[in-house]
Parts: structure tokens; sequence; C-alpha cells
């Protein structure tokens, strides 16, 4: 009986050993396995982009996480201890973007929009880091917004090709050598630079607006010559169809219609220096 007692104390000792082996050395596993996870997608123009760089940064201790997104933009950073994080994406031939976001012990979800290189980046269109994330809602009109404006900027960029045409056609509709043809050539150019126009403005005037948005620097700048521009090639066609009805009835351009080329003019230079103010960065 003596040695059956002395045999179960060795078992529950044993046992109790290894547990606490067990124990010690799954606390550890424990605590990394408490770590968050952060996920999402990164996008740019409303497509995913693949092979981009996403780090976490906790910017209580300094540490960093990295991943890289799929082939579908997805990315994936575990074991993150709760904290407030900075997060910055990165990609070839985009602009890098950055983010805040709180880290909680559930898993946590960030998508991020780049923007191309040498376009405005969403910092450069007013957006602050925490206005960059939230609801699926607010990243959606985030994403339109972006993708919006990017086309406004495009179209912009080509529409000051007819633009240049229709002012230097100018001297062949109403200089000395003014002619029918030439008229014609130039009123054409000005219709096709007015429709091109109003096309550009609809894309910035009917963007999702995001409520707490400021505007700073160049977009700043680029949004007063807009108030220039924007008369001008409303008050710039009109003006001109009096001047070539005028001169096509044989008659010197007076009243009111002589002050088309003035506000041609204005326009043009108001449109080129928008142009460039969100093409400089200053």
């Amino acid at each position: 009986m003596e040695l059956y007692t002395n045999g179960r104390t060795r078992i529950a000792i044993f046992a109790t050993g290894i547990f606490a082996l067990w124990a010690w050395g799954a606390a550890p596993l424990r605590a990394q396995a408490a770590g968050a996870v952060l996920s999402g997608t990164i996008t740019a123009s409303g497509t995913t982009v693949a092979n981009a760089k996403v780090t976490a940064k906790n910017n209580a201790t300094g540490q960093t996480a990295e991943a890289q997104t799929d082939n579908a933009g997805l990315y994936t950073i575990s074991n993150l201890p709760p904290g407030e994080y900075t997060i910055s994406a990165t990609a070839e031939g985009f602009n890098e973007q950055t983010a805040n976001v709180t880290i909680a012990a559930s898993p946590q979800k960030l998508d991020v929009s780049l923007a191309a290189a040498g376009a405005p980046s969403l910092k450069d269109l007013g957006f602050s880091p925490d206005q960059t994330q939230g609801s699926a809602q607010d990243q959606a009109r985030l994403d339109k917004r972006s993708h919006m404006l990017k086309i406004h900027q495009r179209l912009g960029l080509i529409t000051a090709a007819p633009l240049l045409a229709t002012v230097l056609t100018a001297n062949g509709a109403a200089g000395r050598k003014g002619t029918a043809s030439g008229r014609d050539l130039h009123a054409t150019l000005g219709s096709i630079t007015a429709g091109m126009y109003f096309t550009t403005a609809y894309f910035s005037v009917f963007a999702p607006k995001v409520p707490g948005t400021t505007t700073r620097g160049p977009i700043r700048l680029h949004r007063f010559l807009a108030w220039i521009h924007g008369p001008g090639m409303i008050l710039t066609p009109a003006l001109g169809a009096l001047a070539f009805e005028q001169r096509s009835k044989g008659e010197r351009i007076h009243g009111i219609a002589s002050a088309h080329g003035a506000v041609a003019a204005t326009t043009a230079v108001a449109y080129g220096l928008a142009i460039l103010s969100v093409s400089v960065k200053f």
C-alpha cells in the first residue's frame, strides 16, 4: 500500500511539473497571440495596387511592422500591440500616403488610396490623416472624390492644348489679316475649349465633399484662380460670338464685344497659372 501511495505521489508531482512547464512556455505564446491584426486594401484611381509596401509604426515605441500587398491589393499585419499607429503605404509610381489609426485588441481594417506620382496627394488636396480612414461609406466617398479630382486634373491638362490653339489663331480671326476661314477655325477651337473646360469643371464641382476638409497652399491658390478663369470661360465665348457676328457683317468690332480679346487673355493666363499651382509644389 505504501508503495502504491508513493507511486501516485510521484505521478502527481510529475504531472504538476509538466503542467507548470507548459504554462510557463505558453504564456509568451498567449501574449504574442494577443496582438491585433491590421488589414485592408491599397487602391489607386479605383483599382487595387499589388506589391505596395505598408508600414505600421507604433507612435509610442517607434517599433515598425511591414507587409506587402498581394495581387488583389490586400495586406495583413499581425501581432500589433494595442496603441496609436502611423500607417504609411508606398508603391512604385505613386506618392506615399499616411494615415493615423488606433489599434485595439480586435482586428482593425484600414483601406488606403494612393495618388500617382506628380499628382496632388490626398494631403495636398486638403485631407488630414484622420480623414483618410473611417467607415466603409466614408472610405468609398473619399475614393470617389480622389478619383474624380484626378480626372479633373488630367482633363485640365488636355484642355490646355485647344486653349493654346485658340489663342494662337486669334490674329487670323480678327487681326488685319483676318479671314472668314480664320474666324471659323478660331470659333471652332474656342467651342472645343469651352466644352472640354466645363467637362473638366464638372469633375471638380460634383466630386463628393468631405466634411471638415480645409484647403491650403497650392490648392487654395488653385481655387482662387478658378474664380477668375471660370467666369472668363463663360464671358469669352459670349463676347466672341458678338465679335464674330460683327466681323461677319463687315463691321469693326465695337461695344462690349471689343472686350473679347482682353477677357480671353486674362482667362488664358489665369488658367495657365491654375495648372502651374498644382504642378509645382511650394
